[in-house]
């Protein structure tokens, strides 16, 4: 097994690098993504009328094929991982909103009430009252982005190594070597598994009063 996960010595490649490569491109935009989903869901969650005409910004980005996107980026950011990042931060974005605006929306009236009367402004009350309470919601929208862009990054291997576990497909055709476009499937499907697997261990460690 250890054969299947390795990489020939004359691609100048080794499969450890490009598995980190691979968590750095698809992490570092879900990431940049839940920062500027936070603040824009909570606002959605606020001012309702807000939410119709973003969420339709970001769902027609997110219908723009990433292969456009880079085509389109290129001319400014070059080939490099800031292009690959960009439209993966986008789509995030997509999922990240509505998933976020829900899970503050559900919180009970009830809840609210409680912590105004306790002298919760709307700072302390978003921070400590209604983001712990929408972590459920939170968590779901961030495995379904985590995994798309996992899966997405692997398109980056069409500007120029920029793929991660993506640019073992080039090698495999460019070399006719199929091993290496099992490698590379296997490896993306497994890193998916693992890092859902982590977030939802992370989701239950925020929210220990959920059931299992």
């Amino acid at each position: 097994m250890g054969g299947f996960f390795q990489v020939p010595s004359d691609l100048q490649h080794s499969y450890a690098g490009l598995v980190g490569l691979h968590l750095q491109l698809a992490l570092v935009p879900v990431l940049v993504g839940l920062l500027v989903a936070l603040p824009i869901g909570q606002l959605c969650a606020r001012f309702r009328w807000l939410y119709p005409p973003l969420l339709g910004l970001a769902t027609a980005l997110y219908a723009v094929p990433s292969v456009a996107f880079f085509i389109v980026l290129i001319d400014w950011t070059g080939e490099s991982e800031t292009t690959v990042m960009i439209p993966l931060t986008i789509y995030s974005l997509v999922i990240l909103i509505p998933a976020i605006t829900d899970g503050v929306r559900s919180v009970p009236a009830e809840t609210h009430a409680a912590a105004a009367a306790m002298g919760f402004g709307p700072l302390r009350r978003y921070l400590q009252v209604e983001l712990p309470m929408a972590v459920p919601a939170i968590f779901a929208g961030l495995r379904v982005a985590t995994v798309s862009s996992i899966s997405l990054v692997s398109v980056g291997e069409l500007i120029g190594d920029e793929g991660g576990l993506g640019n073992l497909l080039g090698d495999a055709q460019e070399y006719h070597r199929t091993l290496l476009a099992w490698s590379s499937v296997i490896g993306i499907a497994v890193l998916a598994i693992v890092i859902d697997g982590l977030l939802v261990l992370l989701r239950r460690l925020l929210t220990p009063w959920m059931p299992r």
